[in-house]
């Protein structure tokens, strides 16, 4: 999408995306090495009973989705960060998480009129409807180039 497609109040819905066990224990191997993520059996007598994936990974699944959907071909190009990162509920191998995003802000900047400037949050929930990442996000589009190039 074109930053000029982002209107205030406006929700985005990408997805789904189901989650394997194996991708699950190969992300949590490789970037956040925990037992509960790692190692199914401990898991199972663990406090979430069974194996859960790392909210990192939560994020970048949430991140796929957002490019996918949202920023590929657009002239996004950079973020300053995030407002909050939450997880009220894991999320587990077998899950099929949806993406909501609900446009809060959408302006250009003050001082530099060629930045455009996103606000927005992201949700995903699951298939019981249960919310598994909420992020306040702020994305940067470059308003001078027409888009940047697909990856």
């Amino acid at each position: 999408m074109k930053f000029a497609e982002f209107q205030p109040g406006q929700q985005l819905e990408a997805g789904p995306y189901d989650v394997t066990e194996t991708e699950v224990l190969q992300f949590a191997t490789a970037w956040d090495p925990q037992w509960f993520h790692t190692n199914v059996e401990a898991a199972a007598d663990g406090p979430f009973g069974g194996l859960i994936a790392s909210g990192w990974h939560t994020c970048g699944i949430a991140m796929r989705l957002a490019a996918d959907a949202f920023l590929r071909g657009s002239e996004s190009y950079a973020s300053p960060g995030l407002g909050h990162v939450k997880w009220p509920n894991p999320v587990r191998p077998g899950d099929r998480l949806t993406l909501r995003c609900t446009v809060l802000e959408a302006r250009t900047s003050r001082s530099q009129p060629q930045l455009g400037i996103l606000h927005w949050r992201w949700q995903l929930f699951n298939q019981a409807g249960a919310e598994v990442l909420d992020i306040d996000a702020t994305s940067l589009f470059d308003l001078v180039r027409n888009a940047h190039p697909p990856v």
